[in-house]
C-alpha cells in the first residue's frame, strides 16, 4: 500500500485496485501545493471522517469528477446529497461497509461535526475514526480528530490497526505529546503518520513533539512532507 500525504487529515491510499481519498482537504489547504488532478486521479472511494470544511473539503467535486463512492455517517451523507452528490455509501458508528477489495468501519471520535454557512449550524452525524481493512493488506486506522479515549483499547483490541494517521496539531484535536500516549498506551502501530499540524497558525506547526514522545517504541513514524508517499 501507498499512502500520501496532502497536508492536513487528507490522505490517499492506493492498494490493489482502489484508490482511496480520505478527508480531501485540497482547495483551499494552504499545504497542498500540488497538483490537484494528479492528487485525484484515479479515485474509486472518498471517506470523510466528519463535516467540518476542513475535511469534508472537495468530496463532491471530487465524487462528480471521478465517480468516487463517497463513504460516511448517514447525515453527512444526506447532507452532501442535498448538494449534488449522486454516488455515496451512508453507514454510521460501528458499522461496517463492504467497498469491494477492503471494508470500511466506522469508530467513535472525541470531536464535533457541523457545518456553519448564513449564521445556521447544520449538525452532520457524529465525528468518526475509519478502519479500513484491505483484503491481504494492513489495516489503517485514520483516527479523524480527536482526543485520546478508552474506546481506543477496544479499537486496537477488536480490529488490530497497524498503520495510524493520527492527529497531532493541538487546539481541536490531541496534541503530540498527548497522541504519543494515546499511541503508547492503547497501540502497536507498524506505522504513524501524524496530520492535522502545520496547516493554519492556530495549531502546531511541526509534529516534533509527536516524534519525540514516541522515541522508544516499535513504531516507524514516519513523516512526510505535503505530497510525500509512504509504503506500508
Amino acid at each position: 500500500m501507498k499512502i500520501t500525504w496532502f497536508g492536513h487529515s487528507a490522505f490517499r491510499l492506493d492498494f490493489g485496485s482502489s484508490v482511496v481519498l480520505v478527508d480531501p482537504f485540497l482547495t483551499g489547504n494552504p499545504s497542498f501545493t500540488g497538483d490537484r488532478a494528479e492528487a485525484i486521479a484515479g479515485a474509486t472511494h472518498v471517506l470523510l471522517t466528519h463535516g467540518h470544511g476542513d475535511h469534508v473539503g472537495d468530496a463532491v467535486a471530487i465524487s462528480q469528477e471521478t465517480g468516487a463512492k463517497v463513504v460516511t455517517n448517514y447525515d453527512l451523507c444526506m447532507y452532501l446529497a442535498a448538494k449534488g452528490l449522486k454516488n455515496f455509501d451512508p453507514m454510521n458508528t460501528g458499522g461496517s461497509t463492504d467497498q469491494g477489495g477492503f471494508t470500511v468501519t466506522l469508530t467513535n471520535a472525541l470531536h464535533s461535526s457541523a457545518d456553519f454557512h448564513d449564521g445556521v449550524s447544520h449538525a452532520l452525524g457524529n465525528p468518526n475514526g475509519i478502519i479500513i481493512k484491505p483484503a491481504g493488506g494492513p489495516v489503517i486506522y485514520a483516527m479523524g480528530d480527536t482526543d485520546m479515549m478508552p474506546d481506543m483499547g477496544l479499537i486496537a483490541e477488536y480490529h488490530k490497526p497497524t498503520v495510524g494517521l493520527v492527529p497531532v496539531g493541538d487546539r481541536f484535536t490531541m496534541g503530540g505529546d498527548a497522541a504519543a500516549f494515546a499511541c503508547r498506551k492503547f497501540f502497536t502501530f507498524d506505522t504513524a503518520i501524524p496530520c492535522h499540524y502545520g496547516t493554519f497558525p492556530i495549531i502546531d506547526a511541526t509534529a516534533d513533539r509527536f516524534v519525540s514522545g514516541m522515541a522508544g517504541t516499535s513504531t516507524k513514524v514516519a513523516v512526510p512532507k505535503p505530497g510525500e508517499t509512504v509504503s506500508v
